[in-house]
């Protein structure tokens, strides 16, 4: 009975924190071993359960993993401390920017780069939020961390997002993804210096080109540095995250629409291909793909 109790209770804070996002919820009720309610937006529909049992009160969320939705409520029914944290043994400075991008290896997709100013008093918030290796998460924990930043730290980031079609326009003019990403990053980055007086940059390093930053932005030298996994800083790590959440909600945007791409350049994106475009014209696909991926240009 007490367990009951308490599963009410819960559910009841549950609904009250939805409710607060300005979302939509029916009548909880109640069923043989659990209280639940349904929770709609404009696009997607899940179902909130508390249950009650021998093993204490469980919270479970049925529908869509890969929806807005679920990203969005996810944060508010499980506690975001369960992640571990970072390793306390890297060194990094009381305040910078790191930076870090996404969909580099996709045929389909934007290229996403994300700056994000990180301070002394910010690193615990930034931990208990999750924020690690984006390479460490699933899509869901990704966008559920995303959302929360955005919300935490609205102005202590900044994105660059190359969209397929203007991609491929920026390819005929570099004629190298390498190029392309330092422009991405440098803008990404003096973008966010505009705003934030630091004077550290730390950066994945994806080539041996130098970024063009202005190392002279508030009259301050900024100090640059570009090192090989530098997603164990949490700075680079929450600039991977908004920019794999960018990444997967064009994704999640083009399967409303009726295209359910695959992600990657695996032998999935192959079939598709053959099945999307048997006739290998370019001007849709320009739109949604890399054009310069070898796959693309087999087709055409």
């Amino acid at each position: 009975m007490e367990l009951k109790i308490a599963a009410l209770d819960k559910i009841k804070k549950i609904e009250i924190e939805i409710e607060n996002l300005g979302l939509t919820t029916t009548t909880i009720e109640e069923r043989q071993y659990n209280f639940e309610f349904s929770v709609s937006s404009a696009q997607d529909k899940l179902k909130i359960q508390v249950y009650f049992g021998k093993k204490g009160v469980k919270t479970i969320i049925q529908g869509n993993k890969d929806s807005v939705l679920y990203s969005e409520i996810y944060p508010f029914l499980f506690d975001q401390q369960l992640f571990d944290f970072p390793d306390k043994n890297i060194i990094e400075p009381d305040e910078y920017i790191g930076s870090d991008e996404s969909g580099k290896g996709d045929v389909f997709g934007p290229l996403v780069i994300g700056a994000f100013y990180v301070k002394k008093n910010s690193k615990i918030s930034l931990a208990k939020l999750g924020v690690r290796d984006s390479k460490e998460l699933t899509e869901s924990q990704i966008n559920s961390i995303a959302i929360n930043l955005k919300k935490k730290f609205p102005d202590d980031y900044e994105m660059v997002t190359i969209y397929p079609e203007k991609y491929n326009e920026l390819y005929k003019k570099f004629n190298n993804l390498n190029s392309i990403m330092t422009w991405a990053h440098s803008k990404a980055i003096n973008n966010l210096l505009l705003r934030k007086a630091c004077t550290e940059v730390i950066s994945d390093k994806f080539s041996n080109k130098v970024l063009n930053i202005d190392l002279d932005m508030n009259s301050q030298r900024v100090n640059l540095l570009q090192i090989p996994k530098a997603e164990k800083h949490l700075g680079v790590a929450a600039a991977s995250i908004m920019a794999r959440y960018v990444f997967n909600s064009w994704f999640i945007k083009q399967k409303s629409q009726g295209f359910t791409l695959p992600k990657g350049a695996s032998e999935e994106v192959n079939v598709f291909l053959k099945d999307f475009h048997p006739n290998g014209n370019s001007n849709q696909l320009k739109k949604i793909a890399k054009l310069h991926f070898k796959n693309i240009k087999k087709l055409l």
